[in-house]
């Protein structure tokens, strides 16, 4: 009964979508939207044929579920279905459905909202936006760049909500981070409030930090949570051949940010904007950082709809131009021992492993980050499988940190004969063992 009833309800959505003119995209489910997507967006009438159908509803055989309701009908030569008698069609939708699939189909709170207790606004309010959705953003990517724009996607990559794989539940923050991060919720729900005190400065945030500590998995978090798209920008990809259009390009990433809001402007390596300012780069490569810091100060959460997001991991190398620019910044650093204890106990979850101790394996990993752990885990779970193993012990994973120490060492080796050969001072020497 369940197949027939998501059934009923994509017929239905498609319906009263096509009658009522004053509904647009955002009124349709996500899932609903992008079956029904055609170009640059959901034609009226929506063509409800059975791979749409499928598609939206989840069902294999969308025909099989409702042939034998007597208001479903079925064109095989068009490959369509369709609905001939929408009042039986919403009686017996009414019957079988709750207030919280109305709440999540603003199109069917539109006409039925008031029978289940769910107001319209609030379904249309928590409803995915259309600028969220893959085929939305591809088209506003085919917009904005042609085929001569090809190296910008060296530059710039977006990710829908959905292709974000990553959620805050799989990372382990510290206190302050968590805060911050629910006070950027708050910022984005109540911008409306924000702009009518003035208070446009806000929703530009640093992420300080050693590799490995998150900053990029909790920014992408961020936006799964939030339900947001991803824009991020590969600073160093700034460097690329094509410098003559980089400035421009650059110019171009915010445009599609400002178009996409709401959404998180993610750049990573934000330290390669000071380095360049105060290097011997070519001109255009400066151009295009005054161009990117421009940029920066031009846009806001509050008027623009999107959130910035800077990380680096080299903040010493950052100047006072690049530092001013950020409203708030946050420190990701090496994990003390009782979270490394949660982020193994977290990255172990779907593992059987047998006499576990999470907090014994983590006395023994000082200075690992939370990627070095996943790499940690992966060897234990490798080794055990070539022993014919799924199931894992305490002893892998001590083996595995103490395999995983023994090649960061030689890396580190590698580090420093390279700095040798450079001639690097004593002082490098120290640094290449801190890594």
């Amino acid at each position: 009964m369940t197949e027939a009833l998501d059934v009923v309800e994509f017929l239905l959505t498609a319906r009263v979508y096509d009658q009522h003119r004053e509904l647009d995209e955002n009124d349709l489910p996500p899932a609903h939207r992008s079956a029904l997507w055609e170009n640059d967006g959901v034609p009226r009438p929506p063509q409800a044929t059975e791979e749409a159908v499928s598609e939206a509803a989840g069902v294999e055989d969308p025909w099989d579920a409702v042939s034998g309701l007597m208001f479903t009908d079925r064109d095989t030569f068009a490959g369509s279905m369709q609905l001939v008698d929408d009042d039986m069609a919403i009686d017996w939708f009414a019957e079988r459905a709750d207030a919280e699939r109305i709440h999540d189909n603003p199109t069917l709170a539109f006409v039925m909202g008031e029978d289940f207790g769910v107001d319209y606004e609030a379904a249309r309010a928590d409803n995915r936006s259309v600028q969220a959705d893959r085929k939305w953003i591809d088209g506003l990517l085919a917009e904005y760049f042609d085929e001569e724009d090809e190296e910008m996607l060296d530059l710039v990559e977006v990710r829908s909500p959905a292709e974000i794989d990553v959620t805050l539940d799989d990372i382990v923050l510290t206190e302050e981070q968590e805060e911050e991060m629910s006070k950027v919720a708050k910022a984005i729900e109540h911008r409306d409030y924000l702009a009518t005190i003035g208070l446009s400065e806000i929703g530009k945030l640093l992420f300080v930090g050693p590799p490995g500590t998150g900053k990029t998995s909790t920014a992408r978090g961020l936006a799964h949570q939030l339900d947001l798209p991803f824009v991020e920008v590969k600073l160093s990809m700034i460097t690329s051949q094509y410098l003559g259009e980089t400035a421009k390009n650059v110019e171009k990433v915010f445009e599609v940010a400002k178009r996409l809001s709401p959404c998180i402007l993610f750049m990573d390596e934000f330290d390669f904007v000071a380095t360049t300012r105060t290097g011997d780069e070519h001109n255009a490569i400066k151009r295009a950082v005054n161009t990117l810091l421009k940029s920066i100060d031009e846009v806001s959460l509050v008027n623009d709809d999107v959130l910035l997001i800077g990380a680096t991991n080299h903040p010493d190398e950052l100047d006072a131009a690049a530092w001013r620019r950020f409203d708030e910044i946050l420190s990701f650093p090496r994990p003390d021992e009782a979270m490394r204890a949660d982020i193994l106990a977290l990255v172990t979850r779907e593992l059987d492993i047998a006499e576990f101790d999470p907090a014994a394996v983590a006395a023994q990993t000082e200075g690992l980050t939370g990627s070095d752990l996943r790499l940690v885990l992966r060897e234990a779970v490798l080794d055990a499988l070539v022993e014919d193993r799924r199931t894992l012990t305490q002893e892998d994973l001590m083996v595995a940190v103490e395999d995983f120490e023994d090649r960061d060492h030689l890396r580190n080796l590698d580090t420093l004969e390279d700095a040798l050969e450079d001639g690097t001072t004593a002082e490098g020497h120290d640094h290449a063992h801190e890594h």
